[in-house]
């Protein structure tokens, strides 16, 4: 291979024939179903699909036998494979999402979710790396590939649209597709972060998630708040003496229903990673100044990201803006919760011990309610073949002259767990662009186009290396060499 030749014609790609169809994905407000229940009329996930599914199209209309489909299950949102063929080894399976979150407030000004702005080496926008950019650095990645009469596997690229409603589609249409999926030798995510955008990174884990509503209710209707204070109590602090069942309000460490033992290696990976960010892994927060960070040491925070169980409180309804506030005791309160798992915590009896703690002995008898709306499995990678853990070597030094990183994720995939169990034969490399401020999920979401390019010649050296046929079968590598 001719590496530099390689990322020549990754980055005249990017920019001739990926910007242009990214920014038009960019502009389209696809959301995730949890958050347009009215997708099937709305047309915009339809209108996202076509776009992917007619570039690709004419991006690989050279390539003899390539497929690119638009799958649609009966009640389901849409999914595209694009089906490469390869050489004989294990087919490898790429994975990406066209479903986005909602646009969010907050956004700086020239910028918005649904509005494409470049700024220096960013695109800003949503979805674009998270990461609608998938499914056209996959396609480059070959076609560099191919550019050199280069082997690689059969690849199938599959995009789904519900990742963002936890892949709640999604294991229907692996049923359905798997005879066409075979057993692939390489699984390939590239839904995940990088730790900087200086090195190639790798997701070793990801935590699971318990998300439910809690409704807390004391009165009918609102009442004086001179009147009630001191007779009612007040929901609102029904709501922290339960969450003080769960985490301590002070440090905000979670109780050991929800821990789990950290594996030695991933310590020592987190301590590797802190070493290469330094305070870099604060530095993409945009802490306001003067606020501290939950521990003093970067190991520790990675720990904490990936391997302790956190609780978050992303929602809150009963109490009124402030400017409309008025002295007034509220009827009840309702908190939409988040409690983030290790990654080898079973999601179901965590669901129901949290379900448990929440209603349990109400304080005053209050009337307590408490809906599970997501159950998630976290992610634990197996360890990775010498042949993976050398190719994912010699691509970070080509692409970015720096050796790669491992790093746990404080999200989740639940496509990930769902393959894991079904081909546990499989390798994984789980990567991606959200870096330090890509801000996924939130304002001023941006891709970083360095990082995007050089990722995908990355994934270009790993296919080809893929295409070693001994190296992913040490069977037959054996009995070669006894020969």
């Amino acid at each position: 291979m001719d590496f530099t030749a390689l990322q020549r014609f990754v980055d005249g790609y990017w920019q001739a024939q990926i910007l242009p169809a990214l920014c038009d994905y960019i502009a389209i407000p696809c959301q995730s179903p949890a958050f347009d229940p009215d997708w099937q009329r709305s047309g915009h996930m339809e209108a996202a699909a076509t776009l992917m599914t007619q570039w690709a199209q004419r991006q690989l209309a050279a390539v003899e036998g390539a497929r690119v489909d638009t799958l649609r299950l009966p009640g389901r949102t849409p999914l595209i494979l694009i089906d490469v063929p390869g050489d004989e080894a294990a087919p490898v399976l790429i994975y990406g999402h066209l479903d986005k979150q909602p646009p969010m407030d907050g956004w700086a000004p020239g910028r918005a979710a649904w509005t494409p702005v470049f700024e220096d080496e960013r695109l800003y926008g949503r979805g674009g790396a998270d990461d609608g950019y998938a499914l056209f650095a996959a396609v480059a990645a070959l076609l560099g590939l191919r550019a050199q009469g280069l082997a690689h596997p059969r690849c199938l690229i599959l995009i789904e649209a519900s990742e963002e409603s936890g892949s709640v589609d999604l294991p229907a249409y692996i049923e359905a597709l798997a005879p066409r999926l075979g057993a692939p030798g390489l699984i390939v995510a590239l839904d995940a972060g990088c730790g900087n955008y200086r090195q190639l990174w790798t997701t070793t884990s990801l935590r699971g998630q318990v998300a439910g509503t809690l409704s807390i209710r004391v009165l009918e209707e609102g009442v004086h708040s001179g009147d009630a204070c001191g007779i009612v109590p007040s929901s609102f602090r029904i709501a922290r003496q339960l969450l003080s069942r769960i985490e301590d309000p002070h440090s905000g460490e979670v109780i050991a229903d929800f821990q789990a033992q950290i594996p030695p290696q991933r310590r020592r990976e987190a301590e590797a990673a802190a070493q290469a960010l330094g305070t870099e892994l604060l530095d993409g927060f945009p802490f306001r100044p003067g606020v501290r960070a939950a521990a003093d040491q970067t190991g520790e925070l990675a720990l904490n990201r990936a391997w302790r169980a956190q609780l978050a409180v992303t929602g809150l309804d009963g109490l009124p803006a402030v400017a409309a506030a008025a002295a007034v005791m509220q009827p009840s309160l309702r908190l939409k919760l988040s409690l983030r798992l290790p990654p080898t915590v079973d999601p179901v009896q965590a669901g129901q011990r949290l379900q448990a703690l929440l209603l349990a002995d109400p304080p005053y008898a209050a009337e307590l309610e408490f809906s599970l709306d997501l159950l998630s499995p976290g992610w634990h990678a197996p360890q990775t073949a010498p042949w993976l853990q050398a190719s994912l070597e010699r691509a970070s030094r080509e692409a970015f002259a720096q050796p790669p990183a491992l790093i746990g994720g404080g999200g989740g995939i639940p496509f990930l767990s769902m393959l894991g169990a079904r081909y546990p034969q499989a390798q994984f490399l789980v990567t991606g662009v959200l870096g330090p401020q890509s801000n996924a999920h939130g304002p001023n979401e941006f891709l970083h186009l360095p990082t995007a390019r050089r990722l995908t010649a990355a994934l270009a050296q790993v296919l080809h290396d893929a295409a070693d046929a001994d190296a992913r079968r040490p069977a037959r590598a054996q009995a070669a060499a006894a020969a």
